[in-house]
């Protein structure tokens, strides 16, 4: 954990970019932000350890040798706690306010009524993040200055990659607790693989991945529990030739969950995932162009 003043001086998100673009892929690390505002910690009941429980710890660093690689890595600095840019914009939960929402505000999502939404009221589903209630003015702020101008810098990263190779992929980054169960098999698996159900990416690319990590001696599942977020099902667009796949991991893999520390297994993992994105990279084009231009 860093502890921040506030996001004024402090860079909100960072692109990880290579010195030369030189593969059609954008990863995006969401959740793994870590720098805490001091104003947001005394506004929490939750102690410094608790606070995190939402947190995709060291994600951002398990993905860093994509960027040796010829691709950007994007990642969020400030918490999911704080501040999610994984739902809608306005997924905003009303009884967390004084005040009235504005009426384009969704309050009645899954994602809201879960504690879960662009503002948390909850970490884990289970733990109240606030002692008292925000004011709808701080809550407007953190999406105009915080939410706006990432998804602004993901479209951009995207549109850029998309003219370069005339197709881009998202890697959505992610990490799942590891009591996290399948709920068909009832098995922790290693990994998720999400693509709405085959909606936000050609199924060629998630067999790929899936084939990939399971070589490894993997377990994976696919779209189950986690099909994949806003950002997945927003950006992915496959007849438009823009794909996303969201990739969840285990965090019992690399991660003391109660520590909040890495473990001696880390190394190991980041080395498999460069191997498995190294392949994953290098799959065929012809699944990925639109139609139109693949024609042409």
């Amino acid at each position: 954990m860093r502890i921040v003043t506030d996001f004024r001086d402090q860079p909100p998100f960072e692109i990880l970019a290579p010195a030369e673009q030189r593969l059609p892929f954008v990863f995006n690390s969401p959740h793994s932000g870590c720098c805490y505002p001091q104003d947001f910690l005394d506004a929490s009941r939750l102690d410094r350890l608790a606070i995190r429980r939402s947190e995709d710890a060291f994600v951002d660093a398990l993905f860093a040798g994509v960027v040796p690689m010829g691709a950007p890595l994007l990642r969020v600095l400030f918490p999911r706690a704080f501040l999610d840019v994984n739902r809608e914009p306005y997924e905003l939960d009303p009884k967390m306010f004084t005040g009235r929402l504005p009426a384009y505000a969704n309050t009645r999502s899954l994602r809201v009524a879960g504690g879960l939404g662009t503002i948390a009221r909850v970490v884990s589903e289970s733990q109240e993040i606030y002692a008292q209630r925000l004011t709808v003015e701080e809550g407007l702020e953190r999406i105009e200055t915080l939410y706006k101008p990432y998804h602004n810098t993901l479209r951009r990263l995207l549109a850029q990659t998309h003219v370069r190779f005339g197709y881009a992929v998202l890697i959505d980054c992610h990490s799942m607790p590891s009591s996290v169960r399948c709920q068909t098999t009832g098995t922790r698996p290693d990994f998720i693989l999400g693509d709405r159900y085959g909606t936000s990416c050609p199924v060629e690319l998630s067999d790929l991945a899936a084939a990939l990590l399971k070589s490894r001696g993997y377990t994976v599942s696919r779209n189950k529990p986690y099909a994949g977020g806003f950002i997945t099902e927003h950006y992915g667009r496959p007849a438009k030739g823009l794909h996303a796949l969201q990739l969840e991991i285990n965090r019992g893999l690399y991660m003391d969950e109660v520590r909040h520390e890495p473990l001696p297994g880390f190394a190991a993992l980041a080395e498999d995932l460069m191997a498995v994105l190294t392949d994953l990279t290098a799959m065929p084009d012809a699944p990925l162009v639109p139609l139109g231009l693949a024609a042409e």
